[in-house]
């Protein structure tokens, strides 16, 4: 799921720099958005191993 985030980020500032405001910002957008997904399964994760033990 990282992939995605690196993914959508490089798309974002190639948009960004080549000047397509629309583009940029949706794809920075779903970078974010994935992101915070990835983080909170991140942290179900870490808590799931701390009850296992």
């Amino acid at each position: 799921m990282i992939r995605w985030v690196i993914t959508f980020l490089v798309i974002a500032l190639i948009a960004a720099v080549l000047g397509f405001g629309g583009i940029a910002e949706g794809a920075a957008d779903i970078a974010k958005i994935i992101f915070y997904i990835f983080i909170v399964l991140f942290v179900i994760s870490l808590l799931g191993r701390l009850f296992r033990r």
